[in-house]
């Protein structure tokens, strides 16, 4: 647990329950079964030191378990990370108030709950159930469970540092991409290197020769025999390696056809490679199905044109003229999405101008040979999450348990991606992800499990601050309240 915590608790009168235990909370409809396990996941969560957070999930997996056509009314609220995490159902309802402003939360604007980390310092929190009344200023609930319709409290300690050590948090666009040099080198073959002479033996010196121990005669030298070709570059390998182009490739001629030269080799002279199949009867041509697998018209192979003579195949259709390729359905008419600032490599594929390669063909991008302009900005990749949904990232896009009634989708700023789990750690509006130029951000919107990420090539996971944008890299991990994650792919089609 943390130093933070309700100075004074005041119920509010009222036919429900209100508990407080261990700096814990709850307000709840006075029905038998579900209050139990409420009370039970509060009396828990304080015994085993759990904070606001843990006492939120336990409380959404009991609402969870008695989900009915009218939500049951319920809050809760603990100190948590600096805050406090509050969570709200049915027709209950929270008013936070902090250094910021006020936080007002209610139930019924959610199917199923609406839980939120308000940040500290925070002063008072205030939970209320449909008919509550005003409290009396004498009482006060200082442990325990009683009989009312809501509870007041000041909240003191907000603010402080809690007693465990904090996860590390990273910096706002602490693990963006690496920017590369705008201006790589021009990529040119290294100059072959002359083959090394032949080694020769080294002869045994003596130091002291004397004629009782007299020098052996140095072994003659090996023949220096001359130096193979060097081999000839590969045009179509433009990057070396390591000094050496690709050898060219060894591609016979195609054989002109069944009576003319094989591979290159004069007609009737088989070589050891290609031994030519021996003739039929009379000198005539091997039957089709001795011609090998692959030809003549045995099972699986192509039909054999030698049957028929020239003029009984088919006049070839006329060609139409190629038609302009379309653009996927989902790619979305360029005119509609957002312009930014690119350049195109030599096959015309838009690009980041600060890469140096083409994310489409891999194309190394000389940026002295580049000018910049605004165009339409393709797909940034995609979000693969744990259970097979894919995202592409064209557009913003809202992620949580209830996203569609949120007002960044309602407005049409982004586009609702439901995302639940099955320990309630997905807040209603958990996470947004948001396109900035070339970026991919991520801002946490204030959710009581919080979201975490793992830069590509780290173990670790950390926090990211709430309503912060945080850029990531292809390749990070995020971790989406306790049990769902998703990775970020940049991969691109066009």
């Amino acid at each position: 647990m943390t130093d933070q915590g309700f100075g004074v608790v005041r119920p509010l009168p009222g036919n429900g329950l209100v508990a407080h235990v261990g700096g814990l909370v709850l307000v709840c409809d006075a029905v038998d079964a579900v209050a139990s396990e409420l009370l039970e996941a509060v009396r828990d969560t304080a015994a085993t030191g759990g904070d606001g957070r843990a006492l939120a999930r336990r409380a959404a997996q009991v609402l969870a378990r008695s989900m009915t056509a009218e939500p049951i009314g319920c809050a809760v609220a603990g100190p948590a990370a600096g805050g406090i995490a509050v969570l709200v159902s049915g027709e209950a309802s929270a008013t936070v108030e902090s250094e910021s402003g006020e936080v007002a939360l209610a139930g019924r604007d959610a199917l199923t709950w609406t839980d939120r980390l308000v940040p500290g310092p925070v002063r008072r929190v205030e939970l209320r159930l449909p008919g509550a009344g005003d409290p009396h200023p004498r009482t006060r609930l200082d442990e325990g469970v009683v009989v009312g319709g809501g509870m007041t409290g000041e909240y003191t300690g907000a603010g402080e540092p809690d007693d465990r050590p904090a996860p590390a948090r990273p910096a706002q666009r602490e693990w963006r991409a690496p920017e590369p040099d705008l201006q790589p080198a021009l990529v040119e073959p290294e100059p072959e290197r002359a083959a090394p002479p032949p080694a020769v033996p080294a002869v045994p010196s003596v130091s002291s020769p004397s004629a009782a121990s007299p020098v052996p005669p140095a072994p003659p030298a090996p023949p220096v025999l001359p130096a193979p070709p060097a081999p000839q570059p590969d045009p179509r390998a433009p990057y070396p390696m390591g000094g050496d182009h690709y050898p060219a490739p060894m591609v016979p001629p195609v054989p002109s056809g069944p009576s003319g030269p094989a591979y290159g080799m004069p007609p009737g002279q088989p070589s050891e490679q290609f031994p030519l199949p021996p003739p039929g009867p009379q000198g005539e041509p091997p039957a089709p199905d001795d011609a090998g697998p692959g030809l003549g018209n045995g099972s699986g192979g192509f039909p054999d044109l030698r049957e028929q003579p020239f003029e009984a195949l088919p006049p070839a259709p006329e060609q139409a003229e190629p038609a302009e390729p379309e653009a996927p359905a989902d790619q979305g008419d360029p005119g509609s999405r957002a312009l930014v600032l690119g350049v195109d490599c030599k096959n015309d594929h838009f690009n980041d101008p600060r890469v140096p390669y083409c994310a489409v063909c891999g194309i190394a991008l000389v940026q002295r040979t580049l000018v910049p302009y605004q165009g339409p900005r393709p797909p940034l990749g995609v979000l693969l999450l744990d259970d097979g949904m894919t995202l592409r990232l064209d557009t913003d896009y809202l992620l949580g348990r209830d996203p569609e009634r949120a007002g960044e989708v309602t407005s049409g700023q982004a586009r609702p991606a439901k995302v639940t789990s099955p320990d309630g750690s997905v807040s209603r509006r958990h996470l947004r992800v948001a396109l900035d130029g070339w970026d991919v951000n991520l801002v946490d919107l204030g959710s009581v499990n919080g979201t975490q990420i793992q830069p590509p090539g780290d173990p670790n996971f950390y926090d990211i601050p709430p309503n912060e944008p945080v850029s990531i890299a292809p390749g990070t991990t995020v971790r989406i309240g306790v049990s769902r994650t998703m990775r970020y792919e940049s991969h691109r089609t066009r």
